[in-house]
């Protein structure tokens, strides 16, 4: 076993994900063999091809304390461009493959950072001339990383401003746990929304290395320090201790999603859901969008009821 991108596995594999799972197999598809010699799929599972977010947004791969994307904007003076504008109302990008930091992926998958987003939603909370933001939420989800901090901001910003996500396609999994702080949440007969859970992934690569004739020794000082390596088999215990790692997520997921939603979508309501995916008219029977609305109209809405 080869693991030709160490730096991308590490986030694939023992990572916690909110990400829809055909999205999942489409990254394991077109990095897989570039990740694990070899290549590895998820079995089962339908590869989904999403590109969104094509053009980029304001994130580049830097840190994260001290708002480094929004002050290398504002240095240049060009911070009121860090949050697009339609009259006074703010317009922020919930697109494509949702990362921690910076990029990651890369733009063939297209992406959004979650430090992108705190710096847009910052700006936006405190601009006096931003009377309303619209998210306009297209993504399947991605790291657990970022996440819950990111929907508090937007919770914070719907209880000080008018906020709506306009979901131009799909919010499943982190899409969704961030488009449900807004106020609002409506979309297209053809959109979907949902994917309240968590995944991570195990790969046990002993048996390829065994057929390949290599025998790995890890020395380790604690018990713990290779606990779900992939040179060996996931002992039960530490399988029952991830199960229980991504049920606690899952928990808290709901919990997030029923603080935005309100009664509309109640704790036990969204755990219900199973993860299901939801389209059309059966995302707002469920409780996850309140309607459905052509985007473009939903935007003039907004923009006339925020002026």
């Amino acid at each position: 076993m080869t693991l030709l991108m160490p730096h991308i596995a590490s986030r694939l594999f023992g990572a916690e994900l909110m990400v829809d799972p055909g999205k999942l197999q489409a990254f394991l598809i077109g990095l897989g063999a570039r990740i694990v010699d070899g290549g590895v799929t998820l079995p089962g599972i339908a590869a989904v091809n999403h590109v969104a977010f094509e053009h980029g947004r304001p994130s580049d791969a830097m840190g994260k304390l001290g708002d480094p994307i929004g002050s290398a904007y504002e240095r240049a003076n060009a911070g009121d461009r860090l949050v697009q504008r339609v009259g006074n109302v703010g317009v922020i990008g919930i697109e494509g493959t949702l990362v921690h930091k910076g990029k990651f992926i890369g733009q063939s998958s297209g992406e959004t950072s979650y430090e992108g987003l705190q710096a847009q939603i910052a700006r936006a909370g405190r601009d006096p001339n931003i009377k309303g933001v619209a998210f306009e939420v297209d993504s399947f989800g991605g790291e657990v990383n970022g996440a819950f901090e990111t929907a508090a901001m937007i919770g914070q910003l719907s209880a000080q401003k008018p906020t709506i996500a306009i979901l131009t396609d799909f919010s499943l999994s982190a899409g969704y746990l961030l488009a449900s702080q807004a106020r609002q949440i409506v979309m297209p007969e053809t959109g979907a929304a949902g994917s309240i859970g968590v995944i991570t992934m195990h790969a046990d690569m002993s048996k390829k290395l065994e057929q390949d004739g290599v025998k790995i020794t890890l020395i380790t000082s604690g018990k713990h320090k290779a606990d779900g390596n992939p040179t060996e088999p996931l002992p039960d215990d530490l399988r029952a201790s991830l199960q229980a790692r991504v049920d606690r997520r899952r928990d808290a997921f709901a919990a997030a999603v029923a603080s935005g939603r309100g009664s509309r979508l109640s704790v036990q309501k969204a755990l219900a859901t199973e993860a299901q995916v939801y389209h059309g008219e059966d995302a707002v029977t469920s409780g996850l969008v309140d309607g459905i609305i052509d985007p473009q109209v939903a935007f003039s809405e907004f923009v006339k009821s925020v002026n």
